[in-house]
C-alpha cells in the first residue's frame, strides 16, 4: 500500500516542498540519460522503484540523504538504505566527490548521481572521466535479458541488477535455444525459493546451470522409401520407366530384345513361369489396390 501511494505522490513533475541541500550538494542527475517513460522502473521491487521514481523527478540539489528522505518519504531510515544501496547495485545511483571547477582551491563536495537509465560499471566509470558519449536510442535488450530483469516481480528475492542481468543473459539464451518456455524458466528460477534469499544472482546462476534443459535431439532422417512396381495385367515387377501405363513391355505386345548368348522363352510361357516364381515365393498378403 505504501509503494502505491508513494507511486501516485511522485507522479507530479516536480516535488516542490522537497528539502534542498546546502548550496553545491545534493542529487546530480548523470548525463545523456533517456526521456522519462513509465516503464523507467519496472524492472526493480515495488519498494526499490517507489524511491528511484521519487528521486527521479527531484531537481538537482534536492538532499536526498537518508535522514531527509525518511521524512518525506513512508519508509524507515534502515529500509531507505536498504532501498539506496540495491539502486546503485541497479546502476541508478554512485556516491562520490566532486571538484568545484572555478573555486580556486582544492574544494570537493559530496555529491550523489542518479541515472534514470541504469548504468554498467564501465558507463560510471568513463562518466568520472567526463568522457560518456551521447546515446541516440535505447538500447534493443534481448528475450532473455528482459525475463531477468523482471524476475523480480514474480519473485522479489531474486531481483537483480542490470549487470547481474548481462551476466546470466547468456544461460537463460541456452535455455531458450533448448527449446525452453518463459513459464518453464520461471518455475524452475522461482519454485521453493529459500528463506532468506542472500545472494540472488548466485542462486540464479546455479538454478540455471542445474536445471539445464537438454540438448535438442535432431530428427532422424527418414527412412529410404522402397517401392517395386508390378504391371497391371501380369503382375511382373520392373522399374517404373519399364512400365508405362503400368503395363511391361510383353503385355503391350512390344518385342523385348533377348542378350545374345541367352536361351529366350516363348512368349506363351511367359505368364507361366512368373506364376511359379511367385509361387515359390510363398503366398503375398492380401492388400485393396488404390
Amino acid at each position: 500500500m505504501a509503494d502505491s501511494q508513494l507511486s501516485a505522490a511522485a507522479c507530479p513533475p516536480h516535488v516542490p516542498s522537497h528539502p534542498m541541500a546546502n548550496p553545491g550538494y545534493g542529487k546530480r542527475s548523470a548525463s545523456h540519460q533517456h526521456p522519462r517513460t513509465a516503464t523507467d522502473f519496472r524492472h526493480l521491487p515495488p519498494r526499490e522503484a517507489a524511491v528511484a521514481a521519487y528521486v527521479d523527478r527531484l531537481p538537482d540539489g534536492a538532499d536526498i540523504s537518508v535522514k531527509t528522505l525518511a521524512k518525506v518519504l513512508p519508509y524507515g531510515q534502515c529500509a531507505l538504505r536498504t532501498a539506496l544501496n540495491n539502486l546503485q547495485r541497479a546502476g541508478h545511483l554512485r556516491r562520490g566527490s566532486e571538484h568545484v571547477i572555478g573555486s580556486g582551491s582544492a574544494h570537493w563536495v559530496t555529491r550523489t548521481f542518479f541515472s534514470r537509465t541504469p548504468r554498467d560499471d564501465a558507463w560510471w566509470a568513463a562518466f568520472t572521466r567526463g568522457d560518456t558519449p551521447p546515446e541516440q536510442q535505447r538500447k534493443t535488450r534481448s528475450r532473455a535479458f528482459v525475463l531477468l530483469a523482471a524476475l523480480g516481480r514474480t519473485a522479489p528475492a531474486l531481483s537483480l541488477s542490470a549487470t547481474g542481468c548481462a551476466a546470466l543473459e547468456p544461460y537463460v539464451t541456452v535455455w531458450f535455444d533448448r527449446g525452453a518456455t518463459e513459464a518453464q524458466l520461471l518455475h524452475a528460477l522461482t519454485d521453493g525459493l529459500p528463506v532468506p534469499v542472500h545472494h540472488a544472482a548466485a542462486l540464479v546462476r546455479s538454478r540455471l546451470t542445474a536445471k539445464m534443459p537438454p540438448e535438442r535431439v535432431a530428427p532422424s532422417a527418414p527412412r529410404a522409401v522402397l517401392r517395386v512396381l508390378e504391371c497391371a495385367k501380369c503382375g511382373a515387377p520392373g522399374r517404373a520407366e519399364a512400365l508405362p501405363g503400368g503395363e511391361c513391355g510383353l503385355c503391350r505386345g512390344e518385342h523385348v530384345p533377348v542378350p545374345s548368348g541367352s536361351r529366350g522363352i516363348p512368349a506363351g510361357e511367359v505368364r507361366g513361369r512368373m506364376a511359379q516364381v511367385r509361387a515359390a515365393m510363398g503366398p503375398r498378403p492380401a492388400r485393396s489396390r488404390t
